[in-house]
C-alpha cells in the first residue's frame, strides 16, 4: 500500500506539470476571479478538466485483482482489472473554480473514456467522476475563493465516494473489496494532496503575476509623480529631455527618446552620436506612429545605425496624444528584440497614456490661466471705455477753469489704467495696491458728482497685505457709483470697510442707492446679467474668481433693499493665496 502511494505520489509530477502549463490560459484567471463564468468561458474549462481528467486516468496504474500486480502502462482492461488513477484530481479543480456545471461537464468527459476502457470498475468510476463534479461545485458555491486545506479535504472526499461506489456498483464484490483495500487508501490521500497542489500551483502563478502587476503599477505610479511637474510646461526641448532622464533611469533602458510630429526633442542614453537625426526608414516609422497613433516595435534593420558599434538593436516606438491627435512619440532602446517581452510592451503602452494624459492636463491648464486673464480682460473692456470717455469729458471741463485739480484728475486716471493694465500680468495683488486703484477711481468720479459724492474708509492696515485678485474690490465700488446713484441728487454715500475677525480678512462696500428688488438681488452673481447700469458680467466674474481660488466661502455676499441701499462684502482666509 505505501509503495502504491509512493508510485501515485511521483506520477502526480506529471499532472502538477501539466497543471502548470494550463496556467498560461486567461479562463483559469477567469475562473478565479469572476463571479460567473459565460457559456463560452464554460465550454472551454469543461474541455480543459475533461481532458486533464483522461490525463488522469492514463497516468495511472492497472491492477489485477487475481495476481495483485500493478502494470505501469495502461490499455484495455480485462474483466479482473481496475485502474489507480488521479482523474478526479481535474474534476474535482473544475467544479471547485467552475461550479457544479463545469464539474459535472468535466466529470462526463472523464467518465465516459473511464467507461470506455472496459473492467470490472468500468461503470462504478465513471459514475463517480460525475458526482465528483457535482460535489465540488457544490463547496463552489459555498466558498468563492477555495482554500487549499479545503482542495486537499474534497478531493479525499470525493476519492472516498468512488470507493464506496466501487464497493456498491462493481461486480463480484469480492474483487471490489479486494480492490479497495489494496488501493482505498493511497489514492484517497494521493487525490487529496493533488487537488491541493493544484489549486497551489494556479494560485501561485496568479499571484506571481498579481504581484508583478503590482509593481508595474508602483513604477507607473512613480514616473507620474516625478513627470507631472515638468509635462505641465507642454512638450517642449526642456522638458522632453528632464522626462526622457526620468524614464531611462525608472525602465533602465539602452536610451529613451522623445519626438515632437517634425523633430527630435531629446535623446537620452546610448547612441545619442548616432541617433541625433533618424533613419530614413526610422524616421518613416516615427511617422507612421504619428499617423495611425498605434504603438511598433521596431527591430535592427528598421533603426538602422548610421556608424558601427552602435548598441541599439531594438525599440519600441509609442504615440503621445492630445486631444486624440498625436503631437509626439515616445522611444524606448533596448540592445536586442530579446529584451522586449509583453510586459514590457504593456508598461511602455501604460506610459504613452499616460504621459499624453498629463500633457492634456497641461493643455488644460494653460487654457483655465487663458480664461482667467480673458475675464480680466473682460472686465477691463467693461471698465475702461465707460470710464474713460466720463473721466476726459470732466478733466477737459477743468483745463480751463482748474487747472490744478485737472492736472490732479491726471494722475489719478494715469494710476488708475497703470494699475487696471497691470492686473493683466498679475494673478494676485494686495488690497493695499486695490484701494489704491479704487481711490484712483473714486478721486475722478468724486469730480464727476461734485459735492454729491461722499466716500468713507474705514481701514484697517494690518489687512491691507493680504493677497486677492485683481480688479476686485474696484468692479464694486464702480457697481456702486453706476447703479446705486443712476437717478440720485445728492446725498450719496460709500462705505468701504476693511477688518480682520475670526481668521479672516472682511472686505464690505456699502451704499445708500437705491437698492434693488430681491428677485434681481437672487440673481446677482449666479449667472451674467445684461446690463447697462451695473451688477452684471462684473460681479458674476468678480464672484467666480474669488471661489476658484478661496473657495465658496469667499463668495460675495449681498443684502439690499429698495431705495434703502446695498451691501457687497466678502471675506477671505487671513494669509491665503500667497
Amino acid at each position: 500500500m505505501f509503495e502504491l502511494l509512493i508510485t501515485m505520489v511521483e506520477r502526480l509530477g506529471i499532472l502538477v506539470m501539466i497543471a502548470f502549463i494550463f496556467t498560461r490560459f486567461s479562463f483559469f484567471q477567469d475562473m478565479i476571479y469572476q463571479e460567473k463564468l459565460n457559456r463560452k468561458q464554460q465550454f472551454t474549462a469543461i474541455i480543459f478538466f475533461g481532458f486533464f481528467g483522461i490525463i488522469g486516468t492514463y497516468s495511472g496504474l492497472t491492477l489485477s485483482t487475481d495476481s495483485l500486480q500493478f502494470n505501469r502502462w495502461i490499455s484495455d482492461l480485462s474483466a479482473d482489472e481496475a485502474i489507480a488513477n488521479s482523474r478526479v484530481i481535474g474534476v474535482v479543480i473544475a467544479g471547485l473554480l467552475g461550479g457544479y456545471k463545469v464539474g459535472i461537464g468535466a466529470g462526463l468527459i472523464a467518465g465516459l473514456h473511464r467507461f470506455t476502457l472496459g473492467g470490472f470498475t468500468a461503470i462504478a468510476c465513471g459514475v463517480a467522476a460525475i458526482i465528483a463534479g457535482l460535489l465540488a461545485g457544490m463547496f463552489h458555491r459555498k466558498n468563492k475563493h477555495v482554500k487549499l486545506i479545503s482542495a486537499f479535504f474534497i478531493g479525499a472526499l470525493a476519492e472516498l465516494i468512488q470507493m464506496i461506489i466501487i464497493l456498491l456498483l462493481a461486480r463480484p464484490f469480492e474483487k471490489a473489496w479486494t480492490l479497495v483495500e489494496l488501493i482505498g487508501m493511497p489514492m484517497i490521500m494521493a487525490n487529496g494532496f493533488g487537488s491541493a497542489i493544484f489549486l497551489l500551483i494556479i494560485k501561485s502563478v496568479i499571484n506571481e503575476e498579481e504581484k508583478a502587476g503590482a509593481m508595474q503599477a508602483q513604477k507607473t505610479l512613480r514616473i507620474a509623480e516625478k513627470t507631472l511637474a515638468y509635462l505641465r510646461n507642454g512638450l517642449t526641448s526642456d522638458s522632453a529631455k528632464i522626462v526622457c532622464h526620468i524614464l531611462h533611469n525608472e525602465m533602465n533602458t539602452r536610451a529613451v527618446a522623445m519626438t515632437n510630429s517634425t523633430e527630435i526633442l531629446a535623446h537620452v542614453g546610448l547612441g545619442y552620436e548616432h541617433h541625433r537625426s533618424d533613419s530614413p526608414i526610422q524616421t518613416q516609422i516615427t511617422m507612421e506612429v504619428i499617423e495611425h497613433g498605434e504603438l511598433v516595435v521596431a527591430n535592427h534593420q528598421m533603426i538602422q545605425c548610421r556608424e558601427k558599434g552602435c548598441p541599439l538593436g531594438a525599440a519600441i516606438i509609442a504615440p503621445l496624444k492630445q486631444r486624440g491627435e498625436t503631437i509626439g512619440t515616445l522611444k524606448f532602446y533596448f540592445r536586442s528584440e530579446k529584451e522586449i517581452n509583453p510586459v514590457i510592451i504593456e508598461l511602455i503602452s501604460g506610459l504613452s497614456s499616460l504621459l499624453s494624459n498629463q500633457l492634456e492636463i497641461a493643455e488644460a491648464d494653460k487654457a483655465y490661466q487663458l480664461a482667467k486673464e480673458a475675464e480680466i480682460k473682460a472686465l477691463q473692456a467693461q471698465i475702461s471705455p465707460h470710464f474713460l470717455f466720463n473721466s476726459l469729458n470732466i478733466i477737459l471741463s477743468l483745463v480751463r477753469i482748474d487747472p490744478t485739480k485737472a492736472r490732479k484728475l491726471l494722475v489719478s486716471l494715469s494710476h488708475f489704467l497703470r494699475q487696471n493694465l497691470s492686473a493683466t500680468t498679475q494673478s494676485l495683488t494686495t488690497l493695499e495696491q486695490e484701494l489704491k486703484h479704487v481711490k484712483a477711481y473714486l478721486a475722478i468720479e468724486e469730480a464727476r458728482f461734485f459735492d454729491k459724492l461722499t466716500v468713507i474708509y474705514d481701514i484697517e492696515e494690518a489687512a491691507l497685505l493680504q493677497n486677492i485678485p485683481p480688479l476686485t474690490l474696484q468692479p464694486i465700488v464702480e457697481n456702486a457709483i453706476s447703479h446705486g446713484f443712476k437717478d440720485k441728487e445728492s446725498n450719496c454715500i460709500v462705505k468701504i470697510t476693511v477688518f480682520t475677525q475670526n481668521q479672516a480678512i472682511h472686505v464690505q462696500v456699502k451704499d445708500n442707492g437705491m437698492g434693488m428688488t430681491n428677485e434681481r438681488l437672487q440673481q446677482i452673481c449666479k449667472v451674467p446679467i445684461p446690463s447697462t447700469g451695473g451688477s452684471g458680467l462684473a460681479l458674476y466674474n468678480v464672484n467666480r474668481r474669488l471661489t476658484i481660488m478661496f473657495g465658496s466661502s469667499a463668495a460675495l455676499q449681498l443684502v439690499s433693499e429698495l431705495d434703502q441701499g446695498t451691501e457687497i462684502a466678502f471675506s477671505v482666509p487671513h494669509g491665503e493665496a500667497g
